[in-house]
């Protein structure tokens, strides 16, 4: 897989995602076998970041993009745009990645 792939499976109706919005949002992130290495909704909270901040993976920057909150996508992230060499927890170097995302609020900056 050499390109992000973006599945809406819920349109949301919402704040739309632009670059240096605060994302608010829950996600489950599985390795290609399904295995899950990571979800929001384990640690019992959302999960928060500034979009284009470089605080997440580059996959994520770029997948949620446009995303409207009360939405739901999947993401499968290639690699380049994932972890790539580096080896994270149960993530191994060059693995491709698939996120199920859903986002609850969006808050723009003024």
């Amino acid at each position: 897989m050499r390109e992000l792939k973006i599945i809406d499976t819920v349109e949301g109706t919402g704040v739309a995602v632009v670059k240096g919005a605060l994302v608010i949002c829950h996600y489950t992130g599985l390795l290609e076998d399904e295995t899950e290495f990571d979800s929001s909704y384990k640690h019992g909270r959302p999960f928060q970041f500034v979009v284009g901040a470089k605080r997440v993976i580059q996959g994520w920057d770029i997948g949620l993009m446009g995303m409207k909150e009360g939405g739901k996508r999947t993401l499968h992230v290639p690699a380049h745009l994932g972890y790539g060499e580096r080896e994270k927890g149960l993530i191994k170097p060059h693995s491709n990645l698939i996120f199920h995302i859903e986002l609850i609020e969006v808050r723009p900056r003024d």
